[in-house]
């Protein structure tokens, strides 16, 4: 399998993260896309992908997977250890459901400050910028802080008392907060000690070194 994408973006860092949680990270080929000189725009790329994002699963069969969700649910499928998408129906579904809050109300709301209401990326990559959006956008991302830090007060992971695919979109999102200098804050105790605590996981740390 090959898995193309563009190391610490946040979107590839939720991918390597189930990778890690599964042990499987040997047994996947990274190839760089040098997405900063528009290789994702490129023909190739497209057929791959046609929504030009990163990053995309490839198959020994030739199938190409994109969109996050997709790639670590087949992951979390394909690899031994334990489930980071849930095994019984609740739990598959309390997770689904805490995954996509925590992808809309934070690391897609964070993408859309980012890519709007500052340089971005640049020029060349940033075509089309509405400020207005974006900053409304960063409003949403501060809400959905407060909101899962009101949920983390409660419950040791975002779905509940297992790690999964949620506490990884979750800590995608605020690294890139941290990138997009969006600051956490400082009254957000549980969030913060979360936070903290998911960095420290083995999966995470080996990635930071």
């Amino acid at each position: 399998m090959k898995i193309y994408d563009v190391e610490n973006f946040p979107n590839p860092l939720r991918v390597r993260i189930a990778l890690a949680e599964k042990n499987a990270t040997d047994k996947v080929e990274f190839v760089a896309v040098d997405l900063l000189n528009g290789e994702h725009r490129s023909e190739a790329f497209l057929a791959k992908n046609p929504l030009a994002g990163v990053p995309v699963l490839e198959l020994d069969d030739g199938t190409f997977i994109a969109e996050c969700t997709a790639i670590t649910q087949y992951i979390d499928t394909a690899f031994a250890g334990p489930s980071l998408t849930g095994v019984e129906a609740k739990e598959r579904a309390v997770i689904n459901m805490m995954q996509k809050r925590a992808e809309s109300m934070v690391l897609d709301a964070i993408a859309t400050y980012f890519h709007h209401a500052t340089d971005g990326l640049g020029p060349k990559l940033e075509t089309y910028q509405n400020v207005a959006w974006g900053e409304k956008q960063a409003e949403k991302a501060q809400q959905g802080l407060v909101y899962f830090n009101s949920v983390l007060a409660n419950s040791t992971y975002v779905a509940g008392e297992q790690f999964s695919v949620a506490d990884i979109t979750l800590y995608a999102g605020l690294v890139f907060a941290g990138f997009a200098q969006i600051a956490i804050p400082t009254e957000l105790t549980h969030l913060i000690a979360w936070q903290q605590k998911v960095a420290q996981r083995q999966s995470i740390a080996a990635i930071n070194e």
